[in-house]
């Protein structure tokens, strides 16, 4: 026998972003390049003490050491629920409206596989996290249509282009990549609309408590409650390796996605989800910010006003994000030439092509480099020239 051949399937997927970013520097790290990483979304900054406190007592438990559930374990399930209560004001039911998630991404995959038929539309934005588009539609045979978003109108979909009697709708604000924002009253038009069309709305809120200069993203459940929303312990509480998330919505999308998970996968390890417990008690009782989080949230918007100004230093027209690690410009260039010739400079940025034909153009960077970092790659730019 001479190889195996993958499915017809997995090869029309095309390559998931951040390996094709990773082949780009990997002859650069071989030959010893001291690289400036602003390409994957991997917060620099420790996961705070008391929630790796409580892990480490956790994980010397028997009885933690043991498989969970595929919902979760419903002491961290109430958890949810209850910061549910204290962060937006909403009575939600741990039995029923909670599923604990190994990670967001595999519930942004795991709902598709849930609801959606062979044949049948997933809409995405574009530029998007490439997992709505992707692996969601593909895997169901389902047909992906893509809504651009523009500069022009705030990053924001506009329902209106969306085609109606779609079966599911992925938004996602704060917006990776492009760090735009919305309010509650956008959020209440686009559930009016998904109700209108019979779409189910998926509703990514990774980077709900990642916002600055007095802006607090909402959750869409606060628009009404016909959708399923999708949290993440990664980025709030710098948690991206324990692989941790929830989905809290309609309790029919929530049994469907509880019903596939229990096929395909065991639950986040109990003692893990122990530590994420203690995570949703650092708020206060008002839905306050604990310090830890507050300090790490001061910290990236440091961060990213340096990063803004320095860009907009070197002649760019750059906006500054009210939520997310993530600073998106226009480089007056195809993004994969401009990517290239920044890895030529020692940095690492990541091309908006990536998300979205319609981004080709666009320049995402992160804030998960430290202050005196983002200096040096903003002289190595301004050495190179490469504007």
């Amino acid at each position: 026998m001479t190889g195996f051949e993958q499915s017809k399937r997995l090869q029309s997927l095309p390559p998931y972003l951040f390996v094709r970013l990773e082949e780009l520097t990997a002859i650069k790290k071989k030959e010893g390049w001291d690289l400036i990483d602003f390409g994957i979304g991997d917060p620099d900054l420790p996961t705070p003490e008391p929630i790796v406190e409580a892990l480490r007592e956790a994980a010397g438990v028997n009885d933690y050491q043991k498989y969970s559930s595929s919902q979760g374990e419903r002491d961290l399930r109430v958890a949810v629920a209850e910061w549910y209560g204290r962060r937006y004001g909403l009575d939600i039911d741990p039995d029923t409206q909670v599923c604990i998630t190994i990670g967001s991404k595999e519930a942004i995959f795991n709902i598709a596989q849930a609801f959606v038929n062979v044949g049948e539309t997933i809409v995405a934005p574009s530029p998007g996290y490439p997992v709505y588009s992707g692996a969601s539609a593909l895997f169901n045979e389902a047909e992906c249509v893509l809504v651009p978003l523009r500069a022009e109108n705030g990053w924001l979909l506009d329902v209106d282009e969306c085609p109606a009697g779609a079966r599911m709708l992925y938004l996602n604000y704060p917006n990776n990549p492009t760090g735009a924002t919305c309010d509650l009253e956008y959020l209440v038009k686009v559930q009016d609309w998904c109700r209108a069309n019979g779409t189910i709305l998926c509703y990514d809120n990774a980077y709900s408590e990642m916002c600055y200069d007095g802006y607090l993203a909402p959750s869409v459940l606060e628009a009404g409650p016909d959708a399923i929303e999708f949290g993440s312990f990664s980025k709030t509480f710098n948690m991206t390796g324990w692989r941790l998330g929830y989905a809290v919505g309609h309790p029919d999308l929530i049994a469907g996605l509880k019903k596939c998970k229990g096929q395909v996968d065991s639950g986040a390890p109990i003692f893990i989800q122990k530590a994420g417990i203690k995570a949703l008690s650092m708020y206060g009782p008002e839905g306050e910010i604990p310090d830890a989080v507050r300090e790490n949230m001061d910290e990236y918007a440091r961060r990213r006003r340096i990063l803004v100004d320095g860009l907009r230093g070197l002649g760019y027209d750059v906006a500054m994000p009210n939520g997310t690690f993530y600073v998106w410009f226009d480089c007056g260039m195809p993004s994969f030439e401009f990517t290239a010739k920044m890895v030529e400079l020692g940095i690492v940025v990541t091309p908006g092509s990536g998300f979205g034909e319609s981004a080709d153009g666009y320049i995402r960077m992160t804030v998960t480099e430290p202050v005196e970092r983002i200096r040096e790659a903003l002289a190595r730019m301004e050495r190179g020239s490469y504007r």
